[in-house]
């Protein structure tokens, strides 16, 4: 597919991931550049990928999953299932676009969080980006990514209530936040280390977001036989978390 076609195809579809799919062709996602690539910075800049097995939960567009082969991982697995198949945001044709137009190619699996651990052996390092506040029961879904985690879990979501010292979070019942009927939750950030800590992580760290600032939260929790060269490798303003 020549350039003009690539771009007209591009512009047939809704993006949420800004993704350089060419030198000069970016998706119009409604998270921009500028967001994505801080966040890529952040939460992978700082890890050695180079043969590293990657689940992203929530892939969507396939902006991280793309983003994990460039840094030299040895496979990644990209599911979805909600963005995949809704018609509105028809994201698996988005996500087959991307692959073939960047010339990345990422595993696919048709896959609901609920259905987690679902016979998956556990990835080196897993991405829950922007999935827990959509949850309508996320307790579950996080026990189950400790195991599908042989290593590292990040994980990215709007927060709430935190003012609250003790574990907590808000519940949402209609589209009070930003007008999504689909956001369910905003936790705090005792909540999400105490999950966490409950489903075999042993060392979680926290920051806020690069471009949000508090109201979303990004942390990274490791599994005890973690890596030295993983465990360690997060600088300031990540932050070691502890039980109050």
């Amino acid at each position: 597919m020549d350039d003009e076609a690539l771009c007209a195809e591009i512009a047939r579809h809704f993006w949420f991931h800004s993704i350089e799919l060419r030198p000069g062709i970016v998706t119009p996602g409604l998270k921009t550049p500028e967001i994505m690539r801080a966040e890529e910075e952040v939460l992978l800049g700082s890890f050695d990928l180079s043969g590293l097995s990657v689940l992203d939960i929530g892939a969507w567009n396939g902006g991280f999953s793309l983003a994990a082969l460039r840094r030299g991982a040895g496979r990644v697995l990209a599911t979805d299932s909600f963005t995949w198949d809704a018609p509105h945001f028809r994201g698996r044709e988005t996500f087959d676009l991307a692959c073939a137009a960047s010339g990345l190619r990422p595993e696919a699996r048709h896959l609901d969080p609920t259905e987690l651990p679902a016979g998956l052996e556990p990835f080196d390092l897993v991405l829950f980006l922007g999935v827990f506040y959509h949850l309508r029961d996320p307790i579950p879904v996080v026990e189950a990514l400790g195991q599908v985690t042989r290593q590292v879990l990040l994980l990215e979501t709007h927060q709430d209530a935190l003012e609250e010292k003790r574990p907590a979070m808000i519940f949402y019942p209609g589209d009070e936040l930003v007008g999504d009927a689909t956001n369910w939750w905003g936790p705090n950030p005792p909540l999400i280390l105490h999950l966490l800590l409950q489903a075999g992580f042993d060392r979680v760290m926290h920051r806020p977001h690069p471009i949000f600032g508090a109201s979303r939260g990004l942390y990274a929790a490791f599994r005890p036989g973690a890596s030295p060269a993983l465990r360690d490798a997060l600088p300031a303003p990540w932050a070691e978390m502890s039980p109050a």
